[in-house]
């Protein structure tokens, strides 16, 4: 029995109406605000509980190490196969992202990275760590980071930059904040039950997930388009009624809203011509009506390139984005050896060990400032970004090359903590939304984009803390 149109739009119209919180939003253009503010929030716990907590982690390094007796190398694969994972699975998680919708991706993520911490406290050997963190947190992360940072850079167009850089500080706050008390909780209780801790406060991340609403912009439609010079055509679509804007449960003709954010425009340019069905002849003949209107032919369409490929591998012919990709492999190489040696750094220089807990506090203080700080220049015009980008991912570095050189001085090794923090908050706020930037890839294939990107990390992630 097959299902008309009208009887579609009943079926449809009868169906449950969601809360308004749940519905996406509507706007003609990127709101700069409104409901992305809450989104931001949402992407600043995030930030708290996924890279900030990957980055205290080595506050945990001695204790592992000492109670299975390890190397600090062996220990720092934990962190090095969790950021792997986190970046090899990018493109799973924007497959997942356009095809279920940011909100239950990111809210599976946030049992994963609450799951995969606390059952580490249990663990009995680092291999089995190399299992709970390494790969079940670490496949949280890249559930719950990526989408969250795609969709806020959707909510914003011209305070993309300044917005991004002041909501990344989470993880900032975590070094600040949490380095010490957590350390001071590991001192009381135990590193394992401080993991059991971690794990349950990181189970908030299923919240931020619930507020990500989807947003779809709808242009204005222009003047000519409202006003057509004559009578409508029996196949042409009505603007009216074209497209249907429904909650991300209820799928439309055009799979519209699934996935975050959908231009509707875009849409119409890339929806497939509709095509006359099959009709039986006999059908026909019996109706015996030769003139009857096309319009009553039952209509299908044709699948879209979009709907059968979920990977667009067209980013893989984009010059600009190949060079771009290759930037960040390099540029991330050392991302997370600073912050994870830093404490054992000290120790060897001769401070005190509760003294060089606070070395991460410096670095956390000074990177608050970068983000901040390259949020207000980026957001100024007219400058190039990435330019900018370049700029401070080179001196970054020439000052941890600096560190093997200012061994004996307290001081010296707080300003280079510094010089690391700020210089690492301008590159790490950055280098992802720049993705949204027309030079490198463009809003509308930015979310594919990311995933393709932080997967070419991965081996960064996976080699640096090793090699530091």
């Amino acid at each position: 029995m097959e299902v008309t149109g009208r009887d579609k739009s009943t079926m449809q119209g009868t169906m449950p109406a969601l809360p308004s919180c749940m519905k996406p939003n509507v706007y003609p253009r990127a709101p700069d605000g409104g409901w992305g503010w809450v989104v931001a929030v949402a992407f600043f716990f995030v930030e708290v509980f996924t890279y900030g907590i990957i980055k205290i982690f080595g506050i945990f390094l001695q204790d592992m190490t000492n109670h299975f007796g390890e190397t600090n190398s062996r220990v720092s694969w934990i962190v090095s196969i969790c950021v792997f994972v986190m970046s090899f699975t990018a493109p799973l998680s924007s497959v997942l992202s356009n095809r279920f919708g940011f909100r239950p991706v990111v809210m599976v993520g946030g049992v994963l990275i609450s799951l995969g911490t606390i059952t580490t406290a249990f663990a009995t050997s680092i291999n089995q760590m190399y299992i709970t963190t390494g790969l079940v947190t670490g496949l949280g992360y890249c559930l719950t980071f990526l989408p969250t940072v795609t969709i806020l850079s959707q909510y914003f167009d011209k305070r993309r930059s300044l917005v991004t850089s002041f909501a990344s500080t989470g993880e900032c706050f975590s070094l600040f904040a949490l380095a010490p008390a957590f350390s001071a909780l590991k001192d009381q209780v135990g590193w394992r039950n401080c993991m059991i801790v971690i794990g349950i406060l990181q189970a908030s991340v299923i919240g931020c997930g619930a507020v990500l609403r989807p947003i779809v912009i709808q242009p204005e439609c222009s003047k000519q388009e409202e006003e057509p010079e004559g009578p409508q055509s029996p196949l042409k679509p009505n603007p009216e009624n074209k497209y249907e804007l429904e909650n991300e449960f209820t799928r439309t003709s055009l799979d519209s809203v699934d996935s975050g954010v959908q231009s509707i425009s875009s849409v119409g340019q890339n929806t497939a011509s509709p095509e006359i069905s099959d009709a039986d002849p006999e059908e026909g003949a019996e109706r015996g009506d030769d003139d009857q209107s096309l319009s009553s032919t039952p209509l299908k369409q044709k699948p879209t390139p979009e709907r059968k490929r979920r990977i667009d591998l067209s980013l893989l012919k984009d010059a600009s984005f190949i060079f771009y990709s290759l930037f960040g492999l390099f540029a991330t190489l050392g991302f997370f050896a600073p912050q994870l040696y830093v404490i054992e750094l000290s120790v060897s220089y001769g401070v005190q060990r509760n003294k060089a807990t606070y070395m991460l506090s410096i670095m956390a203080a000074a990177e608050i400032l970068g983000r901040l700080s390259i949020g207000w220049v980026m957001n100024r015009r007219p400058i190039r970004k990435i330019y900018i980008l370049l700029i401070c991912t080179v001196l970054l570095g020439l000052v941890l090359a600096l560190f093997p050189a200012v061994s004996s001085n307290f001081w010296a090794l707080a300003s280079c903590c510094v010089a690391c923090g700020f210089l690492f908050g301008t590159v790490a706020s950055t280098h992802i939304p720049m993705l949204a930037e027309d030079d490198v890839l463009g809003m509308q294939r930015m979310t594919m984009g990311a995933g393709v990107y932080v997967f070419i990390q991965s081996f960064a992630g996976l080699g640096g803390p090793p090699l530091a």
